[in-house]
């Protein structure tokens, strides 16, 4: 059934509007009716125009792009989906008759549009995992476990994995995320403070110490120098910073410089150590669940590959698919590359031997996924301290150097 934008007014005379799916316009008109509804406008989800609308189909049509570029799906709406979809099926529920029940309880309008959009496609004879990869929300992962899931006949409990899996990552995310909030204010805070007092505050002292003709130290006439730098080429400085921000990044995109950079982010002290951890629990996370869901070795090993985001593992992935295609073992590759701690290849090793190796990474990755957010909880205590330090010394740096001369000027009055 074709998707419409619709809105309207409802009884109470409140503008209303939303999606839904029906037979035709006629038959959106009888639903929403029944519902209390008067639709004003109605459009189709696709882009097309439906005949018969008033002359404010035109602004629904801006509004519904809109609401399209403000309002993504986020990967909780696609976790919290997923799992009703799974429960959904482990009761017995048909799939299209799942797929009826879930967009019913969807509030996100650009969610409820895709899974009706792959309700259609399901209608028509595709299989799940095909209809999903026609939208970029659903990730390489997410459709081959779907894929998996089909043709091994247990959709319901990929679906469940792929939720869990899916919330676990959000959650650790978001866990980092909050964890840098405060430490990235302080800087934020501080930075326009200095700006602040450097492009207000020190050039009305400084037109005092010109007309006192005194000779300034050495610290004041360097903070001077540096207000009226910020004063009065501040449109070079923002010049020169995009430039370089700009140069930095088209570097960091070509194939030398990324190899670089990501290089550079493994070996940097403390956050170096931070993005291994991360890299490694993502890898033994993915590399679980997909296996645990029938995905072959070998095609999880390519999409893991391509969600680790650091050239060098990923080299070190390419080296253990090649070895594996090749007849070797996981354990062996992965010790070789370097790049994995030996605890890591340790544990993989004795999961193939044991015929464990899903949860032998689940443990590795629930341990590294420890390891960050203590390291980053430790990291962010650390920074404030630090930060307060640095603000402390700057606003002395500015005090000191005004206060100075002040003393010098009020030693030769006396």
């Amino acid at each position: 059934m074709p998707i419409y934008e619709y809105k309207g007014y409802d009884q109470k005379g409140k503008s209303v509007k939303g999606s839904r799916d029906a037979d035709g316009v006629k038959a959106l008109r009888v639903l929403l009716r029944k519902e209390g509804i008067l639709a004003t406008d109605v459009f189709e989800a696709s882009g097309a125009l439906v005949s018969g609308t008033t002359s404010k189909s035109s602004f629904l049509k801006r509004q519904i792009k809109l609401d399209a570029l403000f309002k993504g799906v986020s990967t909780s709406d696609i976790a919290q989906a997923t799992r009703q979809m799974a429960i959904l099926l482990q009761a017995g529920v048909p799939m299209v008759d799942s797929l009826n029940a879930l967009i019913d309880q969807i509030d996100n309008e650009k969610l409820k549009r895709i899974f009706s959009e792959i309700r259609g496609s399901v209608n028509e004879g595709s299989s799940l995992a095909d209809a999903m990869q026609k939208h970029k929300i659903f990730s390489n992962i997410y459709i081959n476990m779907v894929r998996a899931g089909e043709s091994s006949g247990a959709l319901e409990v990929v679906l469940e994995r792929l939720a869990d899996f899916m919330e676990n990552q959000a959650q650790l995310k978001s866990k980092v995320i909050s964890a840098m909030v405060y430490p990235a204010v302080m800087a934020t805070v501080a930075f326009v403070i200095m700006i602040l007092m450097l492009t207000t505050v020190v050039p009305r002292i400084s037109q005092i110490f010109i007309r006192a003709k005194v000779q300034l130290p050495i610290m004041t006439r360097m903070l001077i120098g540096i207000s009226d730098l910020i004063s009065n080429y501040w449109w070079l400085i923002i010049i020169i910073l995009g430039g370089l921000i700009y140069g930095f990044v088209r570097w960091k995109k070509s194939p030398k410089g990324r190899a670089a950079w990501d290089q550079f982010r493994l070996k940097v002290p403390i956050l170096g150590s931070i993005t291994q951890l991360v890299s490694v629990a993502r890898f033994s996370r993915t590399l679980s669940t997909l296996l645990a869901s029938g995905v072959p070795l070998l095609a999880s090993l390519e999409i893991v590959r391509n969600i680790v985001s650091n050239d060098v593992l990923e080299k070190a992935i390419d080296a253990v698919r090649e070895a594996v295609r090749e007849g070797e073992d996981i354990a062996t590759p992965l010790k070789r590359s370097g790049c994995f701690p030996p605890m890591v290849t340790h544990m993989i090793a004795i999961g193939e031997k044991s015929g464990q190796l899903e949860t032998m990474l689940t443990r590795i990755a629930t341990t590294y996924e420890q390891q960050v957010q203590l390291r980053v909880t430790t990291l962010t205590a650390l920074l404030e301290p630090v930060m307060i330090a640095l603000m402390g010394g700057s606003v002395g740096f500015i005090v000191f150097a005004i206060l100075t001369p002040i003393m010098q000027m009020n030693t030769l009055v006396k």
